[in-house]
């Protein structure tokens, strides 16, 4: 289970994408942490266990598939829960069609780049993923856990040792400064504005969750595996942020520099590697996107089921393989959508440019930024509800002091994807804001019919 939610956070990949974007060279807004990235890092940890203590309190009392929805339900009613059940798995899938653009067009790139080979166009590399994630989420969720576990591992392993021979080269300079606001040119305000990546660093830590029904003694393994899980990510996250920081020396304009592929540049010959290690690093990035897009396809393929065997979704999306009891109508869904975000990018990759950035870039930001905004504003709710639905736990101060950390965090997040953010990413933010418009009253909708066959 730990392998399900640390794979959907992509740990390797994450942190390093993610680093432009802290310290604010590559924000639409031109805003960011500066260098005080890595306490940017650490406040969205500590919002984010907030979070992860109200999901692991559900997880001990609830035990289905449906993960979130279902604790937004207890907290905030029928209606609303099922509102975010649809909000939570349209961002999910979106954030998987966006992997899985990203992730082939990194399979292309490296090879052209390293080898200067270019067999196949980076459509087809994506479509060739596409069908390998297919095929293990197919065969069996335990399958496709242990393929986590591994490619997680590995990634996670390399990139832990490379940070640490970085900051033990940097020597003398290794500074704490980093861990202050004072490091940041734009003060609080540049700090709070990054915490929304912070959001996005930690996103998918529930997916242990949505194994519910898969899982021996649930009540006691998915909070175990939640709260391991979000210690483990925040641990690497603080060291590979700061790692990166400080071989640049704490420079913002070395990191703009390099905003591409900042950790690539510092496995380089040129500063703390050589061409293998590069070539190392790269492959280790590609195994954890390939975690990350097998975790996040895991969590729709259970998810989607749940919902519909609770009838907020047609009955077919329920239905599973004769053979290996595995989702057949959730499979198929992320195959659709994962096969149309693929032909769209492909015949319309201009549509959504961003600096000039190749199209399978452009359209994962876009996709990314959907995913991440449909999410938070449904962590937003969990913590908004839990008072109520953990009203009888007997840890209430605990209850309330999560709540509260889990709501300015997210709230925040919500804030900054819509404050002052320009075309088209701010497109991104609208179309997640009218999926929520139209949730609801489907949601109401539902209901009231449901009631009115059954009379309840």
């Amino acid at each position: 289970m730990i392998a399900q939610s640390v794979g959907f956070m992509g740990p390797a990949f994450s942190v390093s994408f993610v680093l432009p974007l802290l310290v604010g060279v590559t924000t639409p807004t031109g805003k960011g942490a500066g260098g005080a990235a890595p306490l940017a890092v650490l406040l969205g940890a500590v919002g984010m266990l907030g979070v992860g203590w109200i999901v692991s309190a559900y997880a001990r009392r609830i035990r289905t598939d449906g993960s979130l929805y279902d604790y937004v339900t207890a907290g905030l009613g029928t209606p609303i829960g099922a509102a975010a059940g649809y909000v939570y798995y349209l961002g999910v899938l979106a954030l998987g069609a966006g992997i899985g653009l990203l992730a082939g067009g990194t399979v292309h790139e490296v090879l052209r780049t390293q080898f200067d080979l270019a067999p196949l166009p980076v459509w087809t590399w994506q479509l060739l993923l596409l069908a390998l994630v297919l095929t293990v989420v197919h065969t069996g969720v335990h399958i496709a856990v242990r393929a986590q576990l591994v490619l997680a591992l590995v990634s996670i392993g390399v990139l832990a040792a490379f940070f640490i021979h970085v900051i033990v080269q940097v020597g003398d300079d290794n500074s704490l400064s980093a861990f202050t606001p004072a490091s940041s040119a734009q003060g609080w305000s540049g700090i709070a504005f990054s915490v929304i990546y912070g959001v996005l660093l930690f996103t998918g830590f529930e997916a242990a969750a949505n194994l519910a029904a898969e899982t021996a003694e649930p009540q006691r393994s998915i909070p175990r595996a939640v709260l391991i899980s979000l210690l483990t990510a925040a641990v690497f996250f603080l060291l590979g942020c700061y790692a990166q920081l400080a071989g640049f020396g704490f420079s913002i304009g070395a990191v703009a520099e390099h905003a591409s592929a900042p950790l690539l540049a510092l496995a380089s010959p040129d500063a703390f590697g050589d061409t293998w290690t590069v070539r190392l690093v790269e492959l280790v990035i590609v195994l954890d996107m390939l975690a990350v897009y097998i975790g996040v396809s895991v969590s729709v393929t259970r998810g989607l089921p749940a919902m519909a065997q609770d009838g907020w979704l047609p009955r077919r999306l329920g239905v599973l393989s004769a053979r290996r009891g595995t989702p057949v109508g959730g499979t198929a869904v992320i195959g659709v959508a994962y096969l149309t975000a693929i032909m769209i990018s492909h015949l319309f990759g201009g549509a959504i440019a961003i600096r000039g950035l190749p199209a399978h870039v452009s359209w994962f930001a876009w996709l990314s930024a959907f995913g991440v905004f449909s999410l938070a504003a449904v962590y937003f709710a969990l913590c908004l509800g839990a008072p109520h639905g953990l009203r009888d736990h007997p840890k209430r101060p605990l209850v309330w002091t999560s709540c509260l950390i889990g709501l300015l965090l997210t709230g925040g997040a919500l804030l900054g994807a819509v404050h002052e953010v320009p075309a088209p990413t701010i497109w991104a933010a609208r179309a997640a804001i009218g999926a929520i418009a139209v949730a609801l009253p489907t949601a109401l909708l539902v209901h009231a019919r449901a009631t009115t066959v059954t009379g309840r």
